[in-house]
Protein backbone atom coordinates (compact mmCIF):
# COMPACT_ATOMS: atom_id res chain seq x y z
CA UNK A 1 0.00 0.00 0.00
CA UNK A 2 1.68 3.04 -1.50
CA UNK A 3 1.20 6.20 1.30
CA UNK A 4 -0.65 9.28 0.41
CA UNK A 5 0.76 12.85 -0.64
CA UNK A 6 0.48 15.42 1.43
CA UNK A 7 -1.20 16.13 4.46
CA UNK A 8 -2.87 13.80 6.58
CA UNK A 9 -5.78 14.30 9.22
CA UNK A 10 -6.34 11.91 11.25
CA UNK A 11 -9.76 10.40 12.77
CA UNK A 12 -10.05 9.14 16.48
CA UNK A 13 -10.59 5.81 15.65
CA UNK A 14 -6.98 5.66 14.28
CA UNK A 15 -5.53 7.81 17.02
CA UNK A 16 -7.33 5.06 19.53
CA UNK A 17 -4.94 2.64 17.49
CA UNK A 18 -1.95 4.16 17.84
CA UNK A 19 -2.81 5.38 21.33
CA UNK A 20 -3.21 1.53 22.02
CA UNK A 21 -0.25 0.70 20.31
CA UNK A 22 -1.84 -2.66 19.04
CA UNK A 23 -1.28 -4.78 15.90
CA UNK A 24 -3.49 -2.61 13.63
CA UNK A 25 -1.92 0.69 15.33
CA UNK A 26 1.44 -0.43 14.00
CA UNK A 27 0.21 -1.30 11.12
CA UNK A 28 -1.53 1.81 10.37
CA UNK A 29 1.93 3.57 11.11
CA UNK A 30 3.83 1.71 8.87
CA UNK A 31 1.91 1.63 5.82
CA UNK A 32 0.78 5.21 6.09
CA UNK A 33 4.41 6.36 7.36
CA UNK A 34 3.14 8.36 10.51
CA UNK A 35 5.88 9.05 12.27
CA UNK A 36 8.22 9.17 9.88
CA UNK A 37 6.47 11.63 7.45
CA UNK A 38 8.15 15.05 6.78
CA UNK A 39 4.87 16.95 7.44
CA UNK A 40 3.44 15.98 10.86
CA UNK A 41 0.02 14.43 10.43
CA UNK A 42 -2.76 16.74 11.68
CA UNK A 43 -6.02 16.29 14.31
CA UNK A 44 -9.02 18.25 14.67
CA UNK A 45 -9.49 19.88 17.91
CA UNK A 46 -12.48 17.43 18.25
CA UNK A 47 -10.72 14.16 17.77
CA UNK A 48 -8.71 15.60 21.26
CA UNK A 49 -12.07 15.99 23.20
CA UNK A 50 -12.94 12.62 22.35
CA UNK A 51 -9.35 10.77 23.26
CA UNK A 52 -9.61 12.77 26.09
CA UNK A 53 -12.99 11.46 26.99
CA UNK A 54 -12.24 8.00 25.78
CA UNK A 55 -9.70 7.89 28.41
CA UNK A 56 -11.84 8.51 31.27
CA UNK A 57 -14.50 6.27 29.74
CA UNK A 58 -12.23 3.16 29.31
CA UNK A 59 -9.89 4.27 32.76
CA UNK A 60 -6.77 4.17 31.05
CA UNK A 61 -3.81 3.68 33.60
CA UNK A 62 -0.98 6.35 33.64
CA UNK A 63 1.19 4.51 30.77
CA UNK A 64 -1.53 4.63 28.35
CA UNK A 65 -2.54 8.35 29.57
CA UNK A 66 1.11 9.69 28.82
CA UNK A 67 1.48 7.74 25.93
CA UNK A 68 -1.93 9.68 24.59
CA UNK A 69 -0.63 12.60 25.47
CA UNK A 70 3.41 12.02 24.02
CA UNK A 71 1.12 11.47 20.86
CA UNK A 72 -0.78 14.04 20.74
CA UNK A 73 2.21 16.42 21.47
CA UNK A 74 3.60 14.49 18.09
CA UNK A 75 0.63 16.25 15.78
CA UNK A 76 -0.66 19.25 15.06
CA UNK A 77 -3.99 19.98 16.25
CA UNK A 78 -6.06 21.84 14.06
CA UNK A 79 -9.01 24.46 15.60
CA UNK A 80 -12.60 24.30 14.47
CA UNK A 81 -13.24 27.96 15.03
CA UNK A 82 -12.03 29.20 11.72
CA UNK A 83 -14.16 30.58 8.58
CA UNK A 84 -13.07 28.10 6.24
CA UNK A 85 -13.70 25.12 8.81
CA UNK A 86 -17.38 26.35 9.77
CA UNK A 87 -18.11 26.81 5.82
CA UNK A 88 -16.96 23.55 5.14
CA UNK A 89 -19.23 22.06 8.03
CA UNK A 90 -22.18 23.82 6.63
CA UNK A 91 -21.48 22.47 3.41
CA UNK A 92 -21.01 19.26 4.50
CA UNK A 93 -23.94 19.38 6.99
CA UNK A 94 -26.13 20.45 4.42
CA UNK A 95 -25.26 18.03 2.02
CA UNK A 96 -25.56 15.07 4.67
CA UNK A 97 -28.60 15.99 5.41
CA UNK A 98 -30.06 16.99 1.72
CA UNK A 99 -28.81 13.20 0.57
CA UNK A 100 -30.65 11.39 3.68
CA UNK A 101 -27.42 10.54 4.91
CA UNK A 102 -26.20 11.04 8.45
CA UNK A 103 -23.00 10.52 10.76
CA UNK A 104 -22.28 12.14 14.34
CA UNK A 105 -21.70 15.49 14.59
CA UNK A 106 -18.28 15.14 15.74
CA UNK A 107 -17.85 13.12 12.76
CA UNK A 108 -18.62 16.14 10.76
CA UNK A 109 -16.87 18.56 12.47
CA UNK A 110 -13.66 16.51 11.54
CA UNK A 111 -14.58 15.90 7.89
CA UNK A 112 -14.71 19.66 8.19
CA UNK A 113 -11.24 20.28 9.44
CA UNK A 114 -9.84 18.07 7.10
CA UNK A 115 -11.69 19.52 3.91
CA UNK A 116 -10.58 23.02 5.26
CA UNK A 117 -6.86 21.97 5.40
CA UNK A 118 -7.01 20.67 2.04
CA UNK A 119 -6.08 16.89 4.27
CA UNK A 120 -6.74 13.96 3.28
CA UNK A 121 -8.94 11.93 5.86
CA UNK A 122 -7.36 8.87 7.64
CA UNK A 123 -10.40 6.83 9.05
CA UNK A 124 -10.61 3.19 9.62
CA UNK A 125 -14.16 0.91 9.77
CA UNK A 126 -15.73 0.43 12.81
CA UNK A 127 -13.98 -3.17 12.60
CA UNK A 128 -10.59 -3.93 13.73
CA UNK A 129 -9.78 -6.53 10.90
CA UNK A 130 -10.03 -4.14 8.06
CA UNK A 131 -7.56 -2.90 6.16
CA UNK A 132 -7.23 1.18 7.11
CA UNK A 133 -8.10 3.67 4.39
CA UNK A 134 -8.08 6.82 3.83
CA UNK A 135 -11.47 8.83 2.80
CA UNK A 136 -11.74 11.89 0.75
CA UNK A 137 -11.59 14.99 2.36
CA UNK A 138 -14.87 16.54 1.09
CA UNK A 139 -16.95 13.84 2.72
CA UNK A 140 -17.37 12.21 6.14
CA UNK A 141 -16.47 8.69 6.33
CA UNK A 142 -19.64 6.20 5.68
CA UNK A 143 -18.58 3.85 8.21
CA UNK A 144 -20.07 5.11 11.14
CA UNK A 145 -23.43 6.26 12.08
CA UNK A 146 -25.06 8.24 14.36
CA UNK A 147 -28.53 8.03 16.07
CA UNK A 148 -31.29 9.66 14.12
CA UNK A 149 -32.37 13.04 15.13
CA UNK A 150 -35.17 13.19 17.18
CA UNK A 151 -38.13 15.42 14.78
CA UNK A 152 -38.16 19.18 15.64
CA UNK A 153 -41.02 20.62 18.37
CA UNK A 154 -42.91 23.62 17.52
CA UNK A 155 -43.40 25.86 20.26
CA UNK A 156 -46.71 24.20 21.29
CA UNK A 157 -45.03 21.10 21.51
CA UNK A 158 -46.54 19.31 18.57
CA UNK A 159 -43.93 17.18 16.15
CA UNK A 160 -42.85 19.66 13.16
CA UNK A 161 -43.65 18.64 9.59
Amino acid sequence: MTAPMGLLLLDTNVLLHLVRGNAFGRSLDAAYGLRARSERPLISVVTVGEILSLAKKFGWGEEKRLRMLELLGELVVVDIHSNSVLQKYSEIDHYLETNGRSVGDNDTWIAATAAATAATLLTSPPTRTSTPSPAPSSRASTSIRRRPRRPRRERDGRDAV
